[in-house]
């Protein structure tokens, strides 16, 4: 089975130590908006607007993310780069209902067997996925296209997901999610690939040991750790082996890694294979830890890695076997581990 995890978006703020973004976040009226979010794509760093509508980011560590900026009725804007010298004047526009464009269609499926499904290839199967909760299911709207035996989810309104067992509150702003099924079915047993892409704001709600233990365990052997193994040439026992079929060989003779910028550009050697895959690049057996088994295929020969192990083709890599089993529930916030 191929399932896809949601990578994000090419990241490309460079914000160094000590620095501070701040300006003013206003409607189209010019009118302050007081409680504003602004926050830093897929992790924890954020704060809100004030009764002005001025907000002040401080960073102690340098770190690459999207920055985003939020505020309920409008529509999010997303800032790449920025002149951090400068305050930033962030009008916001009124949100416009793109769901009244969506035509639902009627199926054989209902919507508790839909929510079900994309609970599970969206939270994830796992343990600590069966134990978030979303807290605003009603918003999210289904289609399933049987002609081509595809599923997709929509929101207008960001999803409030509890993640109990690692201690989170998620406020994920959902841009796509689509599953494909083998054949007529509505079971992640039939998945072919699955795949969701949005933005993500992580906070702070239950620290202790116990969500500190876990957070740690999803952490390891995760795509996360993988990218930032992989960029970092760690390969040993206790961390990553890389096979090929099931023969253990030398990463060095099929990655390339370089320094571009803040971020690492990695060149995939093309493997030779009779798949009847037109995009096909190579294929790997992944073994963390001698216990956890995955699955790599790239589907790209080129892709670049920020300091945080964010992926910019994520699309385009796709994974199996552990790996794939991890979804939003078990994902720790990009600035995890980082200082």
């Amino acid at each position: 089975m191929k399932k896809f995890l949601s990578l994000v978006f090419v990241l490309m703020t460079s914000i160094s130590f000590a620095q501070v973004v701040k300006g003013k976040v206003m409607d189209e009226t010019k009118h302050p908006l007081q409680g504003a979010n602004i926050y830093f794509d897929g992790t924890t760093i954020s704060t809100i607007s004030d009764e002005n509508g001025d907000f002040k980011l401080v960073f102690g560590s340098k770190l690459n993310s999207l920055l985003a900026v939020s505020f309920v009725g409008y529509q999010t804007q997303y800032f790449k780069t920025m002149a951090l010298d400068k305050d930033l004047n962030i009008v916001l526009k009124q949100a416009t209902n793109s769901l009244n464009e969506v035509v639902i269609k009627k199926d054989r499926f209902t919507r508790k067997q839909k929510l079900q499904l994309f609970k599970e290839q969206f939270l994830g199967r796992t343990s600590v996925g069966k134990k978030a909760v979303i807290e605003n299911e009603e918003d999210i709207y289904f289609d399933y296209d049987e002609a081509t035996n595809t599923f997709k989810a929509y929101s207008d309104t960001p999803l409030i997901i509890d993640n109990i067992a690692l201690g989170y509150k998620i406020t994920y702003e959902l841009v796509n999610f689509e599953v494909k099924f083998y054949k007529l079915s509505i079971s992640s047993d039939d998945v072919v690939r699955s795949f969701y892409a949005g933005l993500s704001r992580y906070e702070e709600v239950n620290l202790n040991k116990q969500t500190i233990k876990q957070r740690e365990k999803c952490y390891q052997g995760s795509q996360l750790h993988f990218f930032r193994n992989l960029v970092n040439t760690i390969w040993n026992k206790e961390n990553f082996l890389l096979f090929k079929g099931s023969f253990q060989d030398n990463p060095d003779d099929y990655f390339t890694i370089s320094d571009v910028g803040d971020s690492k550009k990695v060149v995939v050697t093309k493997q030779k294979k009779d798949l009847a895959l037109s995009n096909f690049v190579a294929e790997f057996n992944l073994l963390f830890n001698k216990k956890q088994q995955s699955k790599i295929i790239f589907e790209t020969d080129t892709f670049y890695v920020d300091k945080f192990g964010n992926n910019s083709n994520i699309e385009n890599i796709i994974f199996s076997g552990y790996m794939s089993s991890q979804k939003v529930a078990d994902m720790v916030p990009l600035n995890y581990r980082i200082e």
